[in-house]
């Protein structure tokens, strides 16, 4: 008979008898296992709640029992001993196993685990996936995303191998934070397989792309890759045209910043993805094509080596390409900076002494001059980022700051076509506005402008329906835009200069060396006097009442009189620049995750 101070322990749920940790007249220690149960497929250990002997065990292995049921009896008593856990404990500071193949595992992708693949990248002067995104990325933020991965050819090759020599499966990706702020980073890796999309590392960007839009995050991409891999012979597919990387990419654009990033070739797929991006970031040694050298050899249209598929002479002169670098580190450093612009106001900066803008435009009216150096000083210190800067050099579009305020700037070059607009010109601002847009950033226009470019040659390139996107996108930004004349604002490239029409913007003002006709004034007089004119027979004479008509108008367009009649808001001193380009911001400027969803679409890829 137990005695009166035995305690009873009982089954806490209805179980099997898997094993009896401890027998009758065995000391035991509070917290110590006495039976393990198994339910539902899992251990469980009832353990002491007191200190004492076993004194009677009432069930076997293998028996079945109900809850409540007694499982054996203790008696309560001091054990002299303290308790230690019957769990497995780690001798000398081990490892567990289940942990160490963990660590291993993940170790096996790292650089420092693939020496020799490395050691090649670098011997080519390029540096690995994980380098540039620790670059990228503050130290320490990086969670990366799928890194067990492995190609999809175990048909092909063993598993060990497989696991050793395409690691992440050639895609290194997840979340981290550039300056402070969260985003989606992710870069194919050319040791792996030439930085191919497989069918694995496809899903990864699947996750990773939902994963952007579901916290509305910047994507940056590093393209660098051969485009789609034919290899993976794992997966039951004929075409795999199913793949959701490509809409999932194209859905973000509009929504959050996409920063694509190209050096070495990068072809096929890698190419469409980037060009899906918002802005394009290539070096050097870039090559970017929609196929590489196989596929053109395979539409029997020539053996090509592919650096010369789509170099960056080519691809930057094109407009494929907004911004050149000289090198990965370079790349990275652009990418870092073009995020800048789009995460609202900064500390203000340092500006340029706003009086030299007095003295950047000649009074002698057909004098060049550099807009940039115009530009460069109305904005705080080393702000300026111009995108697109080789292609159609006659039209500027560049981010800025002003008091530490994100804008974007569209400005007239006048040493190209005198500042007319050809199509080149308005495809690069037209989509410029649509990127301002989509990310709240007001706008301001620089114009120096003959109007749009004219004339047969001009016709060839498609100008009717090219210079016309200006008025479509402009007549439809929903951010704030001003506009301000430096010197010519004819006709309807005047218009277009200020999202339509001059009183399109929040201010249209200009600069004292401004000037203004619905069309250029040479060609007003010559077709609106012209039955005057053919009707002087003297040459000289005739040419003498040509040019005093002309300036009679070019007198009539200055900006004092536009301004007096109301078609313009005023003439400022270029000094004054500042204070009316403040108007458009405030302090929420450039805070586009502000606003619920899409603004536009999307922004095109051209």
């Amino acid at each position: 008979m137990p005695s009166p101070t035995a305690v009873p322990v009982t089954a806490p749920f209805a179980a099997v008898v898997v094993a009896i940790a401890r027998a009758p007249s065995e000391r035991v220690a509070a917290g110590a296992a006495l039976v393990v149960l198994e339910a539902m497929k899992m251990e469980h250990e009832v353990l002491a709640e007191t200190d004492g002997v076993l004194i009677d065990v009432a069930v076997a292995v293998g028996d079945a029992v109900e809850e409540g049921q007694l499982l054996l009896t203790l008696e309560p008593g001091a054990t002299g001993a303290a308790y230690t856990a019957d769990l497995p404990e780690q001798q000398g500071g081990e490892e567990r196993e289940d942990l160490r193949a963990v660590r291993e595992r993940h170790e096996i992708g790292l650089d420092a685990a693939r020496v020799e693949a490395v050691a090649r990248r670098h011997e080519h002067g390029r540096r690995t996936a994980r380098e540039n995104l620790a670059e990228l990325l503050d130290d320490g933020t990086f969670v990366e995303y799928g890194p067990l991965l492995f190609a999809a050819q175990e048909r092909r090759r063993s598993r060990e191998e497989l696991i050793a020599r395409t690691p992440a499966d050639g895609l290194v990706g997840g979340l981290g934070e550039v300056a402070g702020r969260p985003c989606v980073a992710m870069s194919y890796d050319y040791t792996v397989l030439a930085g191919t999309q497989g069918m694995r590392n496809h899903l990864k960007k699947d996750r990773l792309f939902e994963i952007a839009e579901r916290r509305r995050l910047p994507v940056v991409l590093f393209a660098e890759g051969g485009g789609g891999r034919p290899g993976d012979v794992d997966m039951p597919i004929v075409a795999g045209l199913d793949c959701r990387a490509f809409a999932l990419f194209a859905s973000l654009s509009g929504l959050v910043p996409l920063v694509g990033i190209a050096s070495g070739y990068c072809f096929a797929g890698n190419a469409a993805l980037l060009g899906c991006c918002d802005v394009v970031i290539a070096t050097e040694d870039s090559s970017i094509g929609m196929g590489g050298p196989a596929m053109i050899e395979g539409g029997g249209l020539g053996v090509h080596h592919a650096a010369d598929v789509g170099p960056i002479d080519v691809q930057y002169a094109n407009g494929v390409v907004d911004l050149r670098a000289a090198d990965e580190r370079e790349a990275v450093s652009y990418a870092k900076r073009y995020l800048s612009y789009f995460r609202g106001p900064s500390e203000p900066g340092p500006a340029a002494d706003q009086q030299l803008l007095r003295e950047l435009i000649p009074e002698q009216r057909k004098r060049v001059y550099d807009v940039r150096a115009v530009v460069e000083t109305l904005f705080d210190d080393d702000s300026v980022l111009e995108l697109r800067g080789g292609f159609a050099p006659g039209m500027m579009t560049a981010l800025a700051r002003l008091d530490g305020r994100p804008i974007g700037v569209v400005a007239n070059d006048p040493t190209h076509l005198g500042g007319a607009i050809d199509a080149d010109g308005a495809d690069k601002a037209a989509r410029f506005l649509q990127l301002c847009d989509a990310f709240s950033l007001p706008i301001l226009f620089l114009c120096d402008t003959p109007g749009f470019m004219v004339g047969p040659a001009a016709e060839r390139t498609a100008t009717v329906r090219h210079l016309s996107r200006l008025f479509l996108a402009g007549a439809n930004l929903t951010v704030p835009t001003g506009t301000i004349v430096l010197r010519k604002g004819y006709g309807l490239g005047a218009q277009a200069m200020a999202g339509g029409g001059f009183k399109v913007p929040l201010f249209t003002v200009a600069w004292p060396t401004a000037e203004f006709g619905a069309m250029g004034l040479e060609g007003a007089v010559r077709l609106g006097m012209r039955r005057e004119l053919e009707a002087i027979e003297d040459p000289q004479e005739r040419e003498q009442l040509f040019q005093e008509t002309v300036a009679a108008a070019y007198e009539r367009g200055r900006g004092i009189n536009m301004a007096a009649y109301g078609e313009i808001d005023d003439v400022i001193d270029p000094a004054d620049s500042r204070r009316w380009i403040a108007t458009l911001l405030d302090g929420t400027t450039g805070e586009w995750w502000r606003h619920a969803g899409k603004k536009r679409p999307h922004i095109d890829a051209w």
